[in-house]
């Protein structure tokens, strides 16, 4: 398959894009813990999807390439009205299909790849199984989540050894539930109508992750992280846990001070929100969290009793992948900072978002804050092998995709998007509604193959030491 621009390069040359790329993504927090990038690259080179996780950056770096190369393309602007030509009423179906002024600065997740989905439990005590990790969020195309979610259904179609036929239907049925969701919701389809995935609702392999979830406590996350001393839950030490000197400790304690001026009123009325029991640092070794400094805190449950203590996350925000590839000031001015807009995004995409989901500042860097979960559960693809059962867990993706999206418009709260999203998607799809799903599938497999492609340039760079901060230090 060719790559997803026209121009064509040697494997030398996108060796030399790629670091470039990283280079400005990653190699602050690189250059600090680079033993945290060694062991990210190594899960990364594991396989072509992995590596595709691991590299938004990228992908974006592509997608404003390939938008800048259809513009070279295109005609000169019309001057006469004042407008810069991006989104003419013609010219932005032939150059950038679907993308108008309203579809080009939705609310979307970042990183929609066929491995973001899971579980949680909802302020209102509802497991659900939806869209998941909103780090990445930001404004800007729709269709840029759907293109990623789907080449990631191209790649884990092509590591189950599916036809590209095979893959395309799966991309096409992924696609056609999210043009019939988007529809019905700008129709006017209330909850009844289109319920969420429940223990309820769900079926197949969504099912089978909520029934997990269920079987999960507290007690067990609780045991997993904490041990009992002098009548009181503390942290174990070790596991990746780190010791936190005095001064630290202050500065933790003090930032959580801050967010709880973040959190909904509901939540501070809980008083489990107020008395801290301990606190560990942290270090992110995983494919999206290498380098960044975190901290768990430990606090009151909401009686007594030791198991119902809770553990919270804060840790580091970084900037998102594709805010680098967006120009608009209204969105890049609207957030105090990151953890800020992770917060805001996740609220806005997230119907009844978790309750102790909120942000602060630690060192005058923005922090995200969270519970650690005993209720999550990811999408585990290791066994939906079965193409029918694949077909339908594609289905729902698109689907939980396009509630996502209607959630953050007009309606959620946030003045950042002040027109409903589920209308101005659907008018947008409707203008061509043959061709949306074929957009799809064709980037599927133009970019499915250029992320294998990648992957093994990646891993020979990786494995002869040309990736700058970790050469020369391996074994001897």
């Amino acid at each position: 398959m060719p790559v997803p621009h026209p121009t064509e390069v040697t494997a030398e040359e996108r060796g030399e894009q790629i670091l470039a790329v990283f280079e400005t993504a990653f190699g602050d927090l690189l250059a600090a813990d680079p033993a945290a990038f060694r062991v990210k690259f190594r899960k990364m080179a594991s396989s072509a999807f992995a590596f595709y996780r691991g590299t938004a950056c990228l992908f974006y770096r592509d997608l404003e390439r390939e938008h800048t190369e259809q513009d070279g393309r295109a005609s000169e602007p019309d001057a006469s009205n004042g407008s810069d030509g991006s989104y003419e009423s013609n010219g932005s179906l032939r150059r950038h299909p679907y993308l108008d002024e309203r579809t080009s600065r939705v609310w979307i997740h970042g990183d929609l790849h066929a491995e973001n989905f899971g579980t949680y439990m909802d302020s209102s005590g509802r497991l659900v199984f939806n869209v998941n990790d909103f780090d990445e969020a930001y404004i800007g195309f729709f269709t840029w989540d759907l293109k990623r979610l789907a080449a990631s259904l191209a790649l884990i179609g092509y590591t189950k050894a599916l036809s590209d036929e095979e893959i395309s239907s799966l991309v096409r049925i992924c696609a056609n539930a999210y043009r019939e969701r988007i529809h019905a919701l700008a129709a006017g389809a209330k909850d009844d109508d289109v319920p969420p995935f429940t223990l309820d609702t769900a079926d197949g392999p969504l099912l089978d992750a909520l029934r997990d979830a269920r079987s999960l406590t507290r007690f067990s996350l609780l045991d997993s992280m904490t041990e009992i001393r002098d009548f009181e839950r503390r942290f174990t030490s070790g596991g990746g846990s780190i010791e936190l000197d005095a001064a630290t400790r202050y500065k933790v304690l003090a930032a959580f001070d801050g967010y709880l001026e973040t959190l909904p009123e509901s939540s501070l009325t809980r008083p489990d929100s107020y008395r801290v029991k301990d606190v560990v640092g942290r270090r992110g070794v995983g494919i999206g969290s290498a380098g960044l400094p975190s901290y768990n805190i430990l606090l009151e449950g909401n009686s007594d009793a030791l198991e119902n203590d809770v553990v919270i996350y804060m840790k580091q925000a970084q900037t998102p992948a594709v805010s680098r590839h967006i120009d608009d000031p209204t969105a890049r001015d609207y957030f105090q900072h990151e953890g800020h807009r992770t917060v805001i995004s996740q609220r806005a995409l997230q119907d009844h978002a978790d309750p102790w989901l909120g942000w602060t500042e630690l060192d005058g860097i923005g922090q995200l804050v969270a519970e650690v979960s005993p209720y999550a559960v990811d999408l585990d693809w290791s066994d939906i092998d079965d193409l029918e059962e694949i077909a339908a867990v594609v289905a729902d993706l698109g689907r939980a995709t396009a509630t996502m999206h209607s959630a953050a418009d007009d309606e959620s709260g946030h003045s950042l998007v002040p027109f409903s999203t589920e209308r101005a998607i659907d008018a947008a799809i409707a203008a061509d509604e043959d061709g949306f799903a074929e957009l799809l599938v064709d980037f599927a497999h133009r970019y499915g193959a250029r992320a294998r492609s990648d992957h093994q340039i990646f891993v020979d760079l990786f494995r002869n030491g040309r990736i700058p901060g970790l050469a020369g230090d391996g074994i001897r």
